[in-house]
């Protein structure tokens, strides 16, 4: 069994206080179905201070009434080597998040800050490893937002198209468990073949995700390096996890999972 060694993180979260599922722009939103906010705040704290008791550094976004998505803040932007590329999205009822990330990146003095020219949602459509920057396509980004990151960050970006609409970014359908040994877990069939084979080529060794718990959004997960933070109901990675040295810990955000995000969707890393 490979030593797992946990890395210290600084995450930006944004308080669930005004999240609403008022309109449907994935397959799990669903506006008929009421959100409880309390039960949602809680969900999200235990996620925060689970963070914090693990060591790491959780930063906090001011929500805005009129943002109800604001608390998957991993779509805000994605930071490499202390750049900041922000976001542009793909429908307009979140379009104004993009700005509310960028400001808070400004007014926290990150010094290199770029808005996008084409479209992409942050850490939901970028993953980023020792080797590659992951870059999802098929119902959210644009083909054209990979060659901006890739001369924006300076890393190779590799393309992998989405077929399943369930899975309609990449955080929930691939996510990275070591980021310094490029070891990553993704669900085959949220995947077209070229781009499962292109997986194939570069991690043989991968941690392939059946259906059961994919559909529970089990890859929408958060790495340390040791601690693998997921949704509860994943229950089919747990021993799989273990198995590969790693400490899985379940948590329960059924409340968010109503606007069709859980751990990694709460969670955008700040990497110095």
């Amino acid at each position: 069994m490979p030593r797992r060694h946990a890395t210290p993180r600084r995450y930006l979260m944004c308080p669930p206080a005004h999240f609403a599922v008022t309109y449907a722009i994935n397959p799990w939103m669903d506006p008929t179905k009421p959100v409880d906010v309390p039960v949602a705040v809680a969900q999200w704290e235990d996620l925060r201070d689970r963070y914090r008791a693990l060591g790491h550094t959780v930063e906090e976004l001011t929500p805005r009434r009129d943002l109800p998505d604001m608390v998957f803040a991993a779509n805000g932007a994605t930071v490499i080597d202390g750049r900041v590329l922000g976001a542009r999205f793909a429908h307009p009822e979140r379009t104004a998040e993009a700005a509310a990330h960028l400001d808070w990146f400004r007014a926290h003095g990150w010094p290199e800050v770029r808005e996008p020219l084409h479209v992409n949602e942050g850490e939901g459509d970028f993953a980023v490893t020792a080797s590659y920057v992951l870059a999802g396509r098929g119902f959210r980004a644009s083909p054209l937002s990979h060659g901006e990151a890739q001369e924006f960050f300076g890393r190779p970006v590799i393309g992998l198209d989405l077929v399943d609409p369930r899975f309609y970014r990449l955080d929930t359908a691939l996510a990275v468990l070591d980021d310094r040994t490029d070891d990553v877990m993704y669900h085959p069939a949220a995947f077209s073949p070229g781009s499962r084979a292109v997986l194939e080529r570069l991690f043989p060794h991968a941690l392939t995700v059946g259906e059961r718990d994919a559909a529970a959004l089990g890859l929408n997960a958060v790495s340390d390096g040791r601690h693998v933070l997921l949704p509860q109901a994943a229950l089919g990675l747990f021993a799989p996890l273990r198995r590969r040295g790693y400490d899985p810990i379940g948590m329960d955000l059924s409340e968010l999972l109503k606007g069709g995000g859980s751990v990694k969707c709460c969670t955008l890393e700040l990497r110095p």
